[in-house]
């Protein structure tokens, strides 16, 4: 893993990319504490919430476009400071204010997030020219986000929102701007130039860009089954606080996954090892549906949550081999939107569930999700071999 840094400037990126993407981790549940304390209302903070991921779901392959056509850093830079002002907006409102004047901070901040995940992706390929850095390079990725996904919500909307909340909202703003700063003014990603775009048209004109965003999709339904099939099965044991340790450990399997992952040799058939993981993660999720206690139930994911990210290095691997050139970028951030727009049908449909069926039915649902995604996988394979340039 340290080898994979030493390189240029993969550090500096790798470093700004996660601290840079920590405000998206935890601004969710900053927008919804914050919103809940001025207005008194949940219903209101849900609505900020919503409003702001839906936003940035919607505009971030148009920032990926733009990205494509015009560069890194003037993208990166002005999406950082409009989005940083809407939050520091969001900071300064006073108490009492009306949901009208909240939805727009909430909707700017998200709408402008830049997509640092998607250019560090870009410029991998760039930086490391064997397949096997390649290969552990996006597994490292995966799985670092998962510590950012843990920690970013725990020490911006935790730790500091425990002081003040505004004082988090402010937090996230300033951490974005540091982070895209220090990423947009690297050698690498000053230096990349957009591919020249064989035709007109978007990222998705290609075959294997679609089947990837399918894919995704249907990963976030399980992932957004899962987030809410925990909770309900902890509430159903009477133990309603286990609900964060049990996810928590979902995502530590995957932490650890991903960094197994890193040290693996890269793949000769990275389509084939993608569907045997998405087959694993549709075994894992049908043993959750299984009645048992919450002590085998954190095992099981565990285990099941161990192909998460070395999933996603293999998907993401796959991208620059499926995408029309001069479209890259955005092919990652409809993968992005994809995952989005899959977990929100997934945690809707689990709730409907978790009504009726219990929390097995939102498991089943994630099974169901995980083996849709491995036989797109299957199905799409020739989509999804790159061809030679």
């Amino acid at each position: 893993m340290l080898d994979l840094l030493r390189g240029g400037d993969s550090a500096r990126l790798f470093v700004s990319s996660l601290v840079g993407r920590a405000p998206a981790t935890a601004l969710s549940l900053v927008l919804v504490l914050r919103t809940k304390e001025l207005t008194g209302s949940f219903a209101a903070a849900g609505l900020a919430s919503g409003s702001n991921a839906l936003a940035n779901a919607v505009c971030s392959p148009v920032l990926g476009r733009w990205l494509d056509r015009r560069g890194q850093p003037p993208i990166l830079l002005v999406g950082a400071v409009v989005s940083a002002l809407a939050m520091a907006a969001f900071a300064a409102l006073p108490h009492g204010v009306s949901l009208a004047a909240i939805l727009p901070c909430a909707v700017v901040a998200g709408a402008a997030m830049p997509p640092l995940g998607a250019c560090l992706r870009t410029l991998w390929p760039l930086l490391l020219e064997s397949p096997e850095r390649l290969h552990a390079a996006f597994a490292l990725d995966a799985a670092a986000i998962e510590v950012v996904y843990i920690a970013g919500p725990v020490l911006i909307a935790g730790a500091l929102g425990a002081w003040s909340l505004s004082a988090s909202a402010v937090a996230c703003a300033v951490l974005l701007v540091l982070g895209t700063v220090v990423f947009a003014t690297s050698p690498s990603s000053r230096g990349w130039r957009p591919g020249v775009r064989e035709e007109s048209g978007g990222a998705l004109r290609a075959p294997g860009v679609r089947t990837l965003a399918v894919v995704f999709v249907l990963i976030g339904l399980a992932f957004g089954a899962i987030e809410v099939a925990v909770p309900a099965a902890a509430d159903h044991a009477g133990s309603q606080g286990a609900a964060s340790l049990l996810l928590g450990g979902w995502g530590l399997g995957s932490l650890v996954g991903g960094l197994f992952a890193t040290r693996s040799a890269a793949p000769r058939d990275p389509v084939g090892r993608l569907c045997v993981y998405l087959t694993l993660l549709t075994c894992g999720h049908l043993l959750l549906a299984l009645p048992s206690g919450l002590l085998v139930l954190g095992a099981l994911l565990f285990l099941s949550g161990a192909v998460i990210a070395p999933s996603f290095g293999l998907a993401y691997g796959l991208v620059e081999g499926a995408a029309a050139a001069g479209t890259v970028t955005e092919a990652y951030t409809w993968l992005s939107t994809g995952l989005a727009g899959g977990i929100a049908a997934g945690a809707a449909l689990a709730g409907v569930l978790a009504e009726g069926a219990g929390p097995s039915g939102g498991f089943l649902l994630a099974a169901f999700g995980a083996a849709c995604a491995a036989l797109t996988v299957g199905a799409a394979r020739a989509a999804l071999v790159p061809t030679p340039r």
